[in-house]
């Protein structure tokens, strides 16, 4: 079977402005061994030849490698659309021209509770910074969206976020789970309720003029599942993990996933100083917890799940650094629907801290 890559989210750094609490990356210093301009240049080439459609910019702190821009625009002169995903704190004006100059399609700005809590993980300030950030992008014609990632802290002050975040000029709001990877692992309790999330996106999604979702490491087929993830007109479900299918992940060594969240050496499928790109993604023997899928993998309730064939048991990612499991989502709002009556607050909350 002939796998087409659609999609890349590659960390050009790992330096950053911050450490924070629930970093998968353990994100702060830059690696020793990062790729040069020329290399990551190379790497963008090899990106477009094989039909890459968007890539994501991830650090770390984008803004922290000075030829960020330089690879933007070798991306984006052949013809693939470029995301940048930042924290906002070191943004500055003169950003703008250079983001424009290279092309990019799109800022995401994380914003990851109100004021108090997001400069608790953060630092003081950053969330002031990030929302000036998001206002001169905003006045500069620049398209920016939010992403927040979602734990036991800031999921109950959605509603408080949200207060903030719908006055502003944005153009999307994606909520995602904080994953137990890097510095969460020890750093923060990741677990929320995520029927209580989907209740928040179910009441709130057509009260503004931006899409607001949930990301893929959520869910996943409750009643609106095709209108969960930030399409406005719906029709669009979970189809399941991507990675390794259309989807790859690339680290700021040059090292291959087919998720930049499956940060796990036993993920790595090559490395683009010793292998081609295109050797990585066509060899037979990649990705194949994948690309080797079928229903008999499932385990726990997605093995009996009707949407089974579809889900095919959620976020690769996330079930493995939750409870290390590939083929069982351990917080489906399906299955905690359909199971024996919780309706008591006191049982929901004993049940989801059992998993």
């Amino acid at each position: 079977m002939s796998f087409k890559l659609r999609s890349c989210v590659w960390e050009i750094t790992l330096a950053c402005c911050f450490s924070c609490k629930y970093c998968g990356s353990k994100a702060g210093r830059p690696r020793e061994n990062e790729l040069t301009t020329e290399e990551c240049l190379r790497v963008a080439d090899e990106l477009a030849a094989l039909g890459c459609r968007r890539v994501s910019l991830i650090g770390g702190e984008v803004f922290m490698r000075p030829d960020w821009d330089i690879i933007v625009r070798r991306l984006t002169s052949q013809g693939v659309r470029v995301a940048v995903i930042t924290n906002g704190f070191l943004f500055r004006p003169e950003h703008i021209e250079r983001l424009r100059a290279a092309g990019v399609e799109s800022v995401a700005v994380s914003v990851d509770g109100p004021r108090r809590v997001h400069d608790k993980y953060r630092m003081e300030g950053s969330f002031d910074r990030a929302l000036n950030a998001i206002d001169t992008l905003a006045a500069a014609g620049i398209p920016v969206t939010v992403i927040t990632t979602l734990n036991a802290e800031n999921a109950p002050l959605l509603e408080e976020l949200f207060a903030v975040l719908r006055e502003k000029p944005i153009r999307a709001l994606q909520l995602q789970a904080c994953s137990p990877m890097g510095n969460a692992k020890e750093g923060v309790d990741h677990r929320f309720d995520v029927q209580e999330v989907i209740s928040f996106v179910e009441r709130h999604m057509n009260e503004v003029d931006f899409p607001l979702g949930i990301a893929d490491n959520i869910g996943y087929f409750t009643e609106n599942e095709d209108r969960l993830r930030g399409v406005r007109g719906g029709g669009a479900p979970f189809t399941g993990c991507r990675a390794g299918l259309s989807a790859i992940g690339i680290d700021s060594a040059g090292r291959v996933r087919g998720c930049e969240s499956m940060y796990d050496d036993s993920f790595i499928e090559g490395d683009l100083r010793e292998r081609s790109l295109k050797d990585i993604w066509e060899d037979p023997a990649a990705f194949a917890y994948n690309r080797g899928f079928t229903k008999a993998l499932l385990t726990g309730a997605c093995a009996s799940c009707p949407h089974a064939s579809k889900c095919a048991g959620g976020c690769r990612s996330y079930n493995y650094f939750v409870h290390g499991r590939l083929y069982e989502a351990p917080f489906c709002a399906l299955a905690a629907r359909n199971r024996a009556p919780a309706t008591d607050s006191l049982q929901k909350n004993a049940d989801f801290k059992a998993n």
